[in-house]
């Protein structure tokens, strides 16, 4: 992940999520995963009901929406234009945008805060996104991202693609489970104060491969007992990536 690395096949991205977007099946956490996510956020970002948040990669607005139950002011953006139009249905009234992460339509220091929804791992080379991260954010904001950790054995085993195991299904050719430190430095970089947490039990009730599928309940089970174990925790499944812009 060096500054002028791999670019993101943007449309390799669109196609992908307009294609889950018209089966109507991404999302992807049970309902109480999606709110230890959005718990993690208000926990890290120290912010309060009224502040302006934009959540990058929101797809259908499942956690846009639930920061505006919240009482965060709050707007989505993402890439697909099918995920967006099903937000916008299924939310009627949610703030969601067609657009791209790297080229975000908002003002300089126009947000309190950022929520990176699973996003970063999306980019082979996220210097573009960080700095974008950086501009759209008043000084003193504060941004919060969730990734899927290359150290989880089952998500290197699974989505990394040096594992002999490696699916592709499920996956674009873009994303890769990110190591902590360097996506930590990353963000350093482009100027904020940035601290690392890990996160489990987030359980999932739906991945594309259907083979996998099927040991779900197994994978769901070790993460909630295994990886919850203290000395465990930088093997968790998520890495918390949060900062405040210097």
């Amino acid at each position: 992940m060096d500054a002028g690395g791999d670019k993101q096949n943007k449309q390799k991205e669109i196609e992908f999520f307009d294609a889950h977007a018209a089966s109507g099946e991404y999302n992807v956490f049970t309902l109480q995963a999606n709110d230890r996510i959005i718990a993690s956020f208000v926990r890290l970002s120290g912010l309060r009901p009224g502040a302006r948040i934009l959540d990058i990669g929101c797809g259908s607005g499942t956690f846009t929406a639930l920061l505006q139950r919240a009482g965060f002011v709050v707007s989505g953006i993402d890439i697909s234009e099918r995920l967006v139009a099903i937000g916008r249905k299924n939310y009627p009234g949610l703030d969601l945008i067609e657009g791209d992460a790297e080229n975000l339509p908002f003002d300089d220091e126009s947000a309190d805060g950022v929520l990176l929804s699973a996003i970063v791992h999306h980019f082979p080379d996220p210097h573009r996104l960080a700095g974008e991260t950086l501009r759209v954010l008043k000084r003193g904001g504060r941004f919060v991202a969730f990734d899927p950790n290359r150290m989880n054995p089952f998500m290197w085993l699974y989505r990394d693609r040096t594992s002999p195991f490696y699916s592709s299904i499920g996956v674009t050719e873009n994303e890769r489970p990110v190591l902590a430190w360097q996506i930590a430095e990353i963000f350093r970089q482009a100027g904020f104060e940035v601290e690392t947490g890990y996160l489990g039990s987030l359980a999932y009730r739906y991945v594309a491969s259907k083979s996998a599928r099927r040991l779900l309940p197994i994978y769901n089970f070790v993460d909630n007992v295994l990886f919850g174990l203290p000395f465990m925790k930088p093997l968790q499944p998520f890495v918390l990536t949060s900062g405040r812009k210097i």
